[in-house]
Formats: C-alpha cells, sequence, structure tokens
C-alpha cells in the first residue's frame, strides 16, 4: 500500500483547489482530481471562445472556470493552488493567495511526495531531453517497468496509482518545475548549466539555484552526476549531500564515466569498464557523447554494459533534435528546433565536419548572444535570419568578423516568416550542402512551442 499516496488523498477531499493553466500537463491533472471529491476551478489566460476542445475534454466532470485576461482575480479562498510550470511563484496574486492559507503547489511536487518508486531526473540548459531518454531506453531494455514524464512523456501524477515501488521512473526536469521543489530524486543529473530562460528568472544566480534543487534535498544514500567540463555544474559538489559522479568528455577524471581514445568508460576509482566506442553511437555530435556519458553515470549500477551498447547502436535519437528531414537536390535538411538557446545551437554546428546554411533567430530571451560570433564564422557559409533576435545574432557574427577578420565571405539574409527563410536558404544552397533550421531562441514570437516551430519546418521542406 501507497501510504502518502492514501494520506494526499485524504487530505485533498473535499478541498476546495485551484488549478492555474489548462495545457497539456493540467488536463490529465484535472481529471484526476476531479474523481477525488476536490471542489476544482480551472484557470486560464485564453478565453471562453478558444476553450470548445477543453469544454469537451471535461464533459460530464463538475468544474468550475476562470478564463481571460483577468482570469487570477479570482484566486481567492482556494485551500491548494496548482500553479503552471512556467508561472512565477512571487505573482501578487499568488502570494496573496499563499498569505490568505493557500498551499502553492504543483502536479510535479506532488508527484516527488507521493510517488513510491525510484526516482531518476535530469536538468541542464542543453540536452536533457536526450539525456532522459537515453536513461529510460536502458532501463526500459534492461527490464525495467519505467515511467517516463517531466517535461516529456504523460503528466505522471494521473497515473500515480498504477505506479508500483519496483517500478523506475525517469523525468526530465526545467528551471521552472524545480524553483520551488523541497524534495530531490534518488538518482539526479545535471547535463550543464549555460545563461538561458532569463525572460523568465530575475537573473542568472536565480536560474541556478533552481537547478540546485534537484540535488539539494537528497539523502546521503542518493546520487547526483555532475558534468565535469562545466565551470558552474563541477562547482556544485561543494552542495551535494549524497554521492557525486562526475562524467567528462575532455578532462581526466580519477572515477566517473569518460573518455579513453575513442571509448566510453565507467570507472570506480579503482578498475575501468569499456561502455561502448563512440563511432558505434547512432546519433550524431560530440554534445551526445556527452549525453551518453551522463545517462551511462545514472545507470550504470542498474544496466548491464551490453544493454547500454544496444541502445548506444539503435536509439536514432529525438525529433527536433538534428533531426534528418530529407534530402532534396542533393542538399540535406535538418531540424534542430529544440536549440532554443545559444549554446545548445553551438553544440549542434558543431556536430558536422563541413560549413553550413543556418536558419536562426526567434523569440528573445534576454539572453546573451555574443557567445556565438566564433562558431558562426567557423561553421556557417550563410546565416539566414528570422524574429526577434535576428538583430543580434547578425551582430555577434559582425562582431566577431571585425575582431579577427574572417567571415567577411558568409552571406546573410533576413526573412520575415519561417517559409521565407526555408525558402531563400534553398535558393542559396547548392548539392552538397547543409541546410539546419537551429535557432538559438525560443519560438514564442511566431510559434505556440519549439515542436509545433520543428513541425512547420519540416511540413515546408517535404512540401518543397
Amino acid at each position: 500500500m501507497n501510504r502518502k499516496l492514501v494520506e494526499f488523498k485524504e487530505n485533498i477531499k473535499g478541498k476546495k483547489v485551484a488549478v492555474l493553466g489548462i495545457g497539456i500537463s493540467h488536463t490529465p491533472l484535472i481529471k484526476y482530481l476531479s474523481g477525488l471529491g476536490v471542489d476544482i476551478t480551472a484557470f486560464d489566460k485564453a478565453d471562453e471562445s478558444k476553450m470548445t476542445g477543453v469544454f469537451d475534454e471535461f464533459k460530464g466532470l463538475d468544474i468550475k472556470y476562470s478564463l481571460g485576461e483577468d482570469y487570477l482575480k479570482n484566486l481567492k479562498g482556494f485551500d491548494v493552488v496548482f500553479k503552471t510550470p512556467g508561472m512565477r511563484f512571487d505573482l501578487p496574486e499568488i502570494v496573496e493567495a499563499r498569505n490568505g492559507g493557500a498551499q502553492i503547489t504543483s502536479e510535479m511536487e506532488v508527484f516527488f511526495e507521493v510517488c513510491p518508486a525510484q526516482i531518476f531526473a535530469v536538468t541542464g540548459s542543453d540536452g536533457k531531453t536526450t539525456t532522459t531518454t537515453l536513461i529510460y531506453n536502458m532501463l526500459t531494455a534492461q527490464g525495467y517497468n519505467c515511467w517516463l514524464g517531466g517535461n516529456i512523456g504523460t503528466p505522471l501524477l494521473s497515473k500515480i496509482d498504477e505506479i508500483k515501488e519496483t517500478d523506475k521512473v525517469v523525468l526530465e526536469l526545467s528551471s521552472f518545475q524545480l524553483h520551488t521543489m523541497t524534495l530531490s530524486p534518488n538518482v539526479a543529473v545535471v547535463t550543464n548549466l549555460a545563461p538561458n530562460h532569463l525572460d523568465m528568472h530575475k537573473s542568472m544566480d536565480e536560474y541556478i539555484e533552481a537547478k540546485k534543487n534537484i540535488f539539494l534535498h537528497q539523502s546521503k544514500s542518493d546520487k547526483v552526476i555532475l558534468n565535469f567540463d562545466n565551470d558552474i555544474t563541477r562547482e556544485f559538489s561543494k552542495d551535494v549531500k549524497g554521492n557525486v559522479v562526475y562524467f567528462s568528455r575532455v578532462n581526466k577524471i580519477d572515477s566517473g564515466a569518460k573518455m579513453d581514445g575513442e571509448m566510453l568508460v565507467y570507472s570506480d576509482g579503482k578498475d575501468i569498464r569499456e561502455i561502448v566506442n563512440s563511432g558505434d553511437i547512432v546519433i550524431p555530435g560530440v554534445h551526445n557523447i556527452e549525453n551518453y556519458l551522463a545517462a551511462i553515470a545514472a545507470v550504470i549500477d542498474y544496466v548491464e554494459i551490453d544493454t547500454i551498447k544496444r541502445v548506444a547502436t539503435t536509439f536514432k535519437g529525438v525529433e527536433h533534435r538534428i533531426e534528418l528531414v530529407r534530402e532534396l537536390d542533393g542538399i540535406k535538411f535538418y531540424n534542430d528546433s529544440i536549440a532554443s538557446s545559444p549554446s545548445r545551437t553551438i553544440a549542434g554546428l558543431n556536430s558536422f565536419k563541413q560549413k553550413v546554411i543556418l536558419i536562426a533567430g526567434g523569440y528573445d530571451k534576454k539572453i546573451p548572444y555574443d557567445v556565438m560570433g566564433e562558431v558562426l564564422v567557423n561553421k556557417v557559409k550563410c546565416l539566414v535570419l528570422v524574429g526577434q533576435t535576428a538583430p543580434k545574432i547578425e551582430k555577434a557574427l559582425l562582431d566577431e568578423v571585425q575582431r579577427t577578420g574572417n567571415g567577411k565571405d558568409i552571406n546573410v539574409i533576413k526573412c520575415s516568416t519561417l517559409k521565407e527563410a526555408v525558402q531563400k536558404a534553398y535558393e542559396f544552397a547548392k548539392s552538397g550542402d547543409i541546410i539546419t533550421m537551429s535557432p538559438a531562441s525560443a519560438s514564442f514570437d511566431m510559434f505556440k512551442n519549439f515542436e509545433e516551430r520543428g513541425k512547420q519546418f519540416k511540413e515546408f521542406v517535404n512540401s518543397m
């Protein structure tokens, strides 16, 4: 019996509950809570005219609504408030609700409280989804009954009655989800850290502190996997209560997951075990070698080496991550829509051995772009720009050209839509070229999310 889950159900029964945001993650949550005998009000900024599908989804359920621009004005008198991850905890309405006695929580925070299974969780600025998927695939291939959630997979609180103590749960967690967490997973992974989401976080320090919650509340028997090659994550070890395991692609570390020539190996400080040759890994790019090292360090106590090898030689990657869309007239098109930060685009560009035609630009998260200058000069032959960040990316290129004198021959094409950018990139390209959409920016200026941006890019490419 899951006593914590029984207690949660008993405590929330009859309570007045607010769910802020009726998105993909909260739709199953609302349905689940409705079966627990709670008084639910669903809040969303969208007005009633845009909620037809939601009303159909909740047909037959006793749910109240607060909709439209001023939807939070009704956030009064609630016992429990489930906040959506992208909403700041210090919004005036939420602060007022907390001061009025409401418990402010989230789907993920409650899941951590009641989950009976061992939890593996991954965070970082880049590589979260691939690393999370690798850990899930490795554990599943080993024979464990696994659940995939957080930013990907299924909202798991709605599945909590099915999760057993012997199962494994694998989560991808964003800084928004971690910001107010007071519990940490049994095995935590931090892939790397670089400036990101500074449109939502008040500072880089706040962003870093949010990420730390993935391990700050661990016990001494828990484990955290840290990137030794990243200055910020390497220093995290000072704050760890459990066991630290490093992974490194470029540094020589005594123990952990590392490179020995072309071989990915794992050392416990005494013995070294060869895991897989980097040349046998199907998905391209040195950043994916880092993702594999992180995943290996996370599962090494649970998964056999042959299982890890089998995943490495068969896993073709996650959609929107340097995804080959098609080859047309000898030109290869890649969808790297997940690249919503400069560091992610830099990693993507370094995956190719030749200079590419880059489509970049999008929503401005208020992060610096000067770090892109060098890779643009060295890896790009034509820069096709679109969106709010286009001027910042162009400036990064021009500043590097002025500083070094290199890259003067790089063409810069400015477009007003993604469709136009795809067409202009194709018109510039010749047989043997690579066109990659790797925006270095979020998608919200033109699209709902990076998935929608990637799907539209593929539609444009496949219709040519």
